[in-house]
């Protein structure tokens, strides 16, 4: 663990940082597998709304 020293003796102890990068941009596979993607949310999410409303309106 780095430990640092300072002014009159006390110890601190600092969590060591991560190393820093720059995000690459997406490339056309990646934006085509985000679009699948987010397309399957909307339908699951659209097809559990649906069924909330069938059961609610059921009783």
């Amino acid at each position: 663990m780095p430990y640092t020293t300072e002014e009159g003796g006390r110890l601190n102890n600092f969590a060591n940082e991560p190393e820093m990068y720059q995000a690459e941009p997406p490339n056309s596979t990646d934006k085509r597998n985000y679009l699948i993607l987010g397309a399957l949310g909307a339908i699951l999410v659209g097809g559990v709304i649906t069924v909330a409303v069938y059961a609610s309106s059921a009783g």
